[in-house]
């Protein structure tokens, strides 16, 4: 199956594979097809590869591989593809809304019109998808929240939000791995650690899988969050058909 894309040169030791111009599944399915192809099957001379939303970024070594010949070797990765519709992992990641952390909750509902359950209702009711991990070490940038609640990011940032916090900036959701400075809005927190340094795999969710959210008290949060802190890591994945 033939896709469209374009080579964007963003360095002397990098390259850019640029499937589309949008927010999209079918773009984003790409970017992971040809990462997994790479991963599995690597380039000599391809020291990284970064998937984002639309687009992978390769660093190469130029002692090794050159950047047309890396063009020309990609080129035929991507005719390779086929069908790049795949299975993937789903998570139930669980979230208690409000409080401290979800500081931002009556303030949307307020701004929304709405009763605060209902925003929570529409926060449980979508499948989210994991579309790139970035900005920090699994850091989850999330597509499908439900049109209603949109909502721009904050116009100044915060300079402190705990690791775990769940939020909302434009038509994004997201979870923090770490914490750290943010302009989103958010609305709750959970107890699973996106990111461990001390596990086998550091980050927990990577880019194609999908997550929905399951509400919990602030007790059942705080009994989990001892749990994590040794080690546990709360949740496992189901594999999609």
């Amino acid at each position: 199956m033939r896709f469209p894309y374009s080579f964007l040169p963003s360095g002397d030791q990098t390259l850019t594979v640029e499937f589309g111009t949008a927010i999209d599944p079918q773009i984003n399915d790409r970017v992971i097809a040809l990462a997994a192809d790479l991963a599995d099957y690597p380039i000599a001379g391809v020291t990284e590869i970064t998937p984002t939303y639309r687009s992978l970024l390769l660093r190469y070594d130029p002692h090794n591989i050159r950047g047309a010949a890396l063009e020309r070797a990609l080129a035929t990765r991507i005719a390779g593809l086929g069908d790049v519709a795949a299975a993937g992992r789903e998570w139930r990641v669980p979230i208690c809304y409000g409080g401290a952390v979800g500081q931002d909750l009556q303030d949307l509902a307020d701004m929304k019109g709405m009763p605060v359950q209902q925003v929570i209702d529409l926060h449980l009711s979508a499948q989210y998808r994991v579309y790139m991990i970035g900005f920090a070490p699994g850091f989850a940038y999330l597509g499908g929240l439900p049109q209603p609640l949109h909502t721009p990011r904050l116009a100044k940032p915060r300079q402190l939000i705990p690791e775990g916090a769940v939020g909302i900036g434009g038509q994004q959701a997201n979870i923090n791995s770490v914490a750290g400075p943010s302009g989103w809005r958010f609305i709750g927190w959970t107890p699973v650690k996106l990111f461990d340094p001390k596990r086998a795999q550091p980050f927990l969710l990577a880019a194609g899988d999908r997550l929905r959210f399951a509400q919990i008290t602030a007790d059942e949060g705080a009994q989990l969050a001892a749990r994590a802190a040794n080690g546990d890591p709360l949740i496992a994945p189901t594999v999609m058909s």
